[in-house]
Parts: structure tokens; sequence; C-alpha cells
């Protein structure tokens, strides 16, 4: 029995360049995603809606009683329905793109799977009443989203390997892309210590002192920096924009780091500093697959059906 997406393979096709919208759109709405939960963070909209999948107990939307936590939490709900629609079009666009790209494929699929994975963390984030270790794997699978996206997003826009770089190099980007998962994950362990608990009540954090996890994740940070401008006196001429990109990121994260210790970690500056940290890891997953050989699409044996309009 033929497939829906055999049927639709025989009688139409997408361009390179459509793909590459879907996957730009699928990029901006995972960054989005994770920049709207910090504002449910920093809002104390966590609980806004104290159940899931519904909103209360009786209500699958926010009610005037749930208050403007409520819409704000049942906000950032409703996005992860707009980010299905996102990838559904990317899947689509992918399947039907001529010749067609495997690893595109394989890539919108993985972004479908980690948006369930993200919902069943957030619903128990919510049923876990905002523990800070779930509210971490919650970030986590948020930058697991991203990642895929971002992987897909690269490769969706190579029309040909880049230059060659130096064995030298490609160590210096696996070890730099290391380093900037480490960042990440310390700085969920920020989060979870410091005062933005995500509720406006009392809920638990980590038993670290805040002060010395901060100083740990910027020694991180000030490793990451560094790598990248190693990275970047070691890249040929030619390869060096990503990373100079990715330095000039991590240079406005730094300050916006210094602006929230100063200010007692306000909460437009962390809105800013999580923005900040889906760019860094995106900038920093962009030079090391530059430092390393594109897979070549394997072309479409069928002949090239009329695109879509």
């Amino acid at each position: 029995m033929r497939s829906p997406f055999r049927w639709l393979a025989d009688r139409y096709s997408t361009s390179p360049r459509q793909v590459r919208l879907a996957a730009g759109a699928a990029l901006a709405t995972s960054i989005l995603i994770i920049v709207t939960g910090s504002v449910v963070r920093v809002t104390g909209s966590g609980l806004g809606c104290p159940d899931w999948p519904n909103c209360t107990d009786s209500t699958f939307a926010a009610t005037p009683q749930t208050g403007a936590h409520g819409a704000i939490e049942f906000g950032n709900r409703m996005l992860t329905g707009l980010l299905c629609v996102v990838v559904g079009w990317l899947i689509v666009a992918a399947r039907l793109r001529r010749p067609l790209s495997r690893p595109l494929l394989r890539g919108a699929w993985l972004q479908f799977w980690v948006v369930v994975l993200n919902a069943v963390v957030g619903g128990v984030t919510v049923w876990a009443r905002l523990s800070p270790y779930i509210v971490a794997a919650h970030f986590l699978a948020a930058v697991l989203l991203l990642t895929a996206a971002t992987v897909t997003w690269h490769r969706g826009r190579e029309t040909a390997p880049p230059p060659a770089v130096p064995a030298s190099c490609r160590r210096l980007g696996t070890i730099l892309l290391a380093a900037a998962a480490v960042l990440l994950v310390a700085g969920t362990v920020v989060t979870g210590t410091g005062p933005h608990a995500g509720d406006s009540s009392d809920v638990a954090r980590m038993p670290f002192d805040w002060a010395a996890v901060t100083a740990v994740h910027a020694t991180v940070a000030t490793t990451v920096l560094a790598l990248t401008v190693a990275l970047l006196l070691r890249l040929p001429a030619g390869t060096r924009r990503r990373a100079a990109v990715l330095l000039g990121v991590l240079l406005a994260q730094a300050a916006v780091g210094v602006v929230e210790v100063l200010t007692d970690v306000r909460s437009a500056a962390v809105v800013v500093h999580v923005l900040g940290s889906a760019l860094v890891w995106t900038g920093a997953l962009r030079v090391f697959l530059d430092t390393w050989p594109v897979p070549q699409p394997v072309p479409a044996v069928r002949e090239p059906a009329p695109q879509l309009s």
C-alpha cells in the first residue's frame, strides 16, 4: 500500500529553497519557545496552569480565575502547537524535496519526536511542582530540539562541502562544542539555585551556594571564549566568519551576565541571557559542523514532479 507521502512525491516536489525556508522557521520557533519559557520562569507563572495537559482540573485553557500567570503559562504551551505545525511543514517539504536528502528528512522527523519528548517533560515539570531538576531537564530537552533544528537548517543551506580545515581545527571545534554543552548544563544549575524559582509560591531550589555555582559558570564561559579565540586564530582565511560571529555573541552574553549580577538578577536581563545561551549553542554547533565533512544528498531515482507553488 502506497503511503500518502509517496503519493504526493509522485505528483509534486519542493525545491531546496523551500526546504531551507521551512528549516529556518523551525529553528526560529525552537529559539522562541526557549525564550518564552524563560518569561514563564521570571514572571513566576510556572504553575499558572496548575495541571497538565489541561490548564486546570476542569478547563483546557486558562481562565480569568488563573489570572495573568495562567495566561502566560498557557500561551507558552500553545507555542508547542505552533512548533508542531512548523515541524510538520518541514517534514512534508523535506520528503518532497528533489533531489531527496535523507539526512534532512531524518532531521525533520527527529525534531518531531523531540517536540513530543519536550511536551511530556513539560507535563512532568508541572506534576513535580517545578522541581529544579525537572525544570533543568525541560530546558535541556528544548536545547536538544534546538540542536536538531540547527543541524537540519545548517545542512539544508549547504550547496557544497566547506573548505577543508586542519585536523587541529576539527579537534578544537569538538572541544569547543563539548565546553559549550558543559556551559549550558552549568547554567541550569545556576538557574536551579538562583532566585527565579518559576512560580510565585515557595518552590524548592537546588542545595548549592549560588555565588559558587555562578563562579563555576563564569569560568566555563571564559573557557568557551578562549577556545573560540584559539579556533578563530587557527582557521584558514575564508572559514572564520561563523567563529567571529560566535565570538561577538559570547562577548555580548558575558556583558549581559555582568548586568545580571550587578542588578541582582533582574528579570529582563535573565530573558536576554537565555536568548543569548540559545544563540551561543547555535553558533558553537555551526562552527563545529563547519569543521567536518558534509554528507551529500542522494539523488532521487524518479523523475522530478511539478513543484508546489
